[in-house]
């Protein structure tokens, strides 16, 4: 059974300051991000969607959380407030908390279960065995973002920021601040789609780019989680904040990332010419 609802028909779901709402508090919901930026493929996708039918749950399509947690802030107030317990079927749970510590946003009690490292069928193990969803009918919610844009953008993890500005010196398009030594995304959807070039030059691993096909940091990995930081992990068991972000720095360079992130960066200023040019009716053929 597919349900689609209006913003009022939502807030109208999620009243619980009534009877019928306090009931309801105790369902369960899983939430399935179905990525507009591809991080998984569209077949991948069909069958979450179709394991996802089989449980007594209500099941939220959603077609971009990027763009979601920007633009429908009211939505995802709204599940927190309805639901106990709550499952996202997304990408990396670092990105997941990251996202919505930057626009502001919680969900308590959430749990990931992160598409890009669990195949359909251990996602489905995990949601019976370690949720103790049942079998049932599902009842299923599209939520659109609403956007037009792509909702490519960085998300800032905090607590791993140096407060350097280094991808605020590297960023030509306006998409952060970096006032009194602070840094922020004030202009997301400035940022050019798939353009991850400031990331690359993020000493310490803050940026995530949650929309990144490549799998690793960048993309939201926890750091460390690399092969080559995992056996630094077990020798030493663990590693010091300053000795981590000494390894990240000594990858950086050695992988030659920053010469990656200036040829993105070159392509982002191309596309950006030619869509001028085309907006105001220019010709890109040479003469």
């Amino acid at each position: 059974m597919v349900i689609c609802f209006s913003i009022r028909s939502i807030f109208g779901l999620f009243n619980v300051n009534s009877k019928e709402g306090n009931l309801r508090m105790s369902k369960s919901c899983i939430l399935f991000c179905k990525c507009g930026g591809d991080v998984i493929t569209s077949e991948k996708s069909e069958q979450i969607n179709t394991i996802l039918n089989t449980f007594d749950a209500d099941v939220y399509q959603m077609d971009d959380f990027c763009g979601i947690v920007m633009n429908r802030k009211d939505f995802i107030r709204a599940i927190d407030q309805k639901y106990t317990r709550k499952v996202m079927i997304a990408c990396y749970p670092r990105s997941i908390k990251n996202l919505l510590a930057q626009n502001d946003l919680s969900i308590s009690g959430l749990d990931v279960v992160n598409f890009r490292e669990f195949s359909v069928q251990e996602i489905d193990s995990k949601l019976r065995t370690d949720f103790s969803f049942t079998s049932g009918k599902a009842t299923e919610t599209k939520v659109e973002s609403g956007l037009d844009v792509p909702a490519w953008y960085p998300v800032i993890d905090q607590p791993l920021c140096t407060e350097c500005g280094k991808c605020f010196k590297f960023c030509l398009f306006g998409v952060y601040t970096f006032t009194g030594k602070h840094l922020q995304v004030v202009n997301p959807l400035a940022c050019k789609n798939k353009c991850p070039a400031c990331g690359r030059n993020c000493p310490s691993s803050a940026i995530i780019f949650p929309r990144l096909k490549e799998n690793g940091v960048l993309a939201g990995a926890e750091p460390g989680s690399e092969p080559q930081l995992k056996g630094n992990m077990m020798e030493g068991n663990l590693i010091s904040t300053l000795n981590h972000r000494s390894v990240l720095r000594r990858n950086i360079f050695r992988a030659g990332l920053i010469e990656q992130a200036e040829e993105e960066r070159r392509q982002a200023l191309e596309e950006l010419a030619s869509s001028k040019l085309h907006s105001q009716g220019g010709d890109l053929k040479t003469p």
